[in-house]
C-alpha cells in the first residue's frame, strides 16, 4: 500500500521512516497526478505559509481538496493549519478538513520547543515533541479531541482526518501513523505498531 507524503516543503523524510516501519510505502508528492497513486496522504510539519504558496504555484489546492473528499489526510504542525477551517494567518490558504480554528507558533519559538508524554484513552501514552506549534484555539461539533495539553486540544479527528500540533514523526514510536491508517481501514487493527 502507498501512503503518500506531501513533499514540497518540511520534515518529510521521518515521516517516511515512520511510515515504512509500518509496512506501508511512502510515496513523495509534489504534484497533483501523484495523489493518484496513494491511498492516503501526510502533510508534515514545515513553514506554513511557504507551504501554502507551494500549493498554489503547484495548482494543488483543487487535487488535495478532492482527495481529501474520499481519502484520509493526516497533518502535523504546519500540517494541521493547513487543515484547519480557519488557520489564523491570512497567508495560509485552508484546505478546510478539520473545524478547527488554529493560532500558528502559539507555543513560542524554536527556542521554546519542548518534548512532553500525554495520555489520551484511544492512543494511550504519546511522547509529543513540540517546535513552533500551532495551538488549537476552537473545535467544531464534529470534531473528536484525543490529547489535550494545558488544556488545549493538540490531537484532533474528524471522520477520516486527523490533526496533530505536534510532531510524532520525530521519535521513535509509529502508533500514532497506525492509529490513523487504522481508523480509516487502511492497516489491519490486530496489526501491532513495529
Amino acid at each position: 500500500m502507498n501512503i503518500g507524503i506531501l513533499a514540497l516543503q518540511g520534515d518529510v523524510e521521518a515521516h517516511a521512516d515512520t511510515l515504512a516501519r509500518l509496512g506501508v510505502t511512502p510515496r513523495f508528492v509534489r504534484r497533483a497526478e501523484a495523489l493518484e497513486t496513494v491511498a492516503a496522504l501526510v502533510i508534515p510539519g514545515g513553514e506554513s505559509t511557504t507551504m501554502s504558496r507551494l500549493i498554489e504555484r503547484q495548482d494543488l489546492l483543487a487535487p488535495l481538496q478532492a482527495f481529501a473528499a474520499e481519502r484520509p489526510v493526516f497533518g502535523t504542525c504546519a500540517g494541521l493549519v493547513l487543515m484547519a477551517r480557519d488557520p489564523g494567518d491570512p497567508r495560509v490558504t485552508s484546505l478546510g478538513l478539520l473545524d478547527i480554528e488554529v493560532s500558528r507558533n502559539a507555543y513560542g519559538r524554536q527556542i521554546h520547543s519542548f518534548t512532553t508524554t500525554l495520555e489520551g484513552r484511544a492512543t494511550g501514552p504519546v511522547k509529543a515533541v513540540f517546535i513552533r506549534a500551532p495551538r488549537i484555539e476552537a473545535v467544531g461539533p464534529e470534531v473528536e479531541v484525543l490529547l489535550t495539553h494545558a488544556g488545549h486540544p493538540v490531537l484532533v479527528a474528524q471522520g477520516p482526518h486527523l490533526g496533530c500540533a505536534f510532531h510524532p514523526e520525530l521519535n521513535t514510536d509509529p502508533r500514532l501513523h497506525a492509529w490513523w491508517l487504522k481508523r480509516a481501514g487502511l492497516l489491519d487493527p490486530r496489526e501491532s505498531a513495529a
